[in-house]
């Protein structure tokens, strides 16, 4: 599959842009550009030092690094983080640090987040009076089974 081409402009010159770690990753790598230091529950608006102009069409998911959730219990506070086609401002990350007794640090340069662009095609509503009925209903948290 071709890549698709996404205008980026990198804000920090010292701080590498998205970019994957392996093959065939789906996420790319982001970096923050500032030192932090994230007491427990603590959460910090991180500046990552680049811009992006996303295709129409398509979204940006910020994402949790699965290694700093697991490990640290750092995640992203409002993951995933939408960034929209028509924003053109300085992606930053909501971090939080869910960790009940330890701080977490990172320096500048260090991998906090993951970038997905996805397509996001626009739908057009159409209000019913009824909805065709299924199997599960309205069943809302839990009525598929705990297994």
């Amino acid at each position: 599959m071709a890549a698709l081409s996404v205008p980026v402009k990198r804000l920090d010159a010292s701080i590498e842009l998205p970019a994957y770690a392996h093959v065939g990753d789906s996420g790319m790598d982001v970096r923050s550009t500032v030192d932090i230091s994230l007491k427990p529950f603590e959460r910090l608006l991180v500046p990552c030092g680049f811009s992006l102009a996303i295709p129409a069409g398509y979204g940006g998911f910020v994402l949790p690094r699965s290694g700093l959730a697991a490990k640290r219990g750092v995640t992203v506070a409002n993951a995933p983080g939408l960034i929209d086609s028509n924003y053109r401002g300085e992606v930053m990350v909501a971090l939080v640090n869910l960790d009940p007794k330890e701080t977490f640090t990172a320096r500048r340069g260090e991998r906090i987040a993951q970038l997905v662009l996805l397509p996001t095609p626009e739908f057009a509503l159409q209000e019913q009076d009824n909805l065709e009925e299924t199997q599960r209903g309205s069943g809302g948290f839990g009525s598929s089974g705990t297994l």
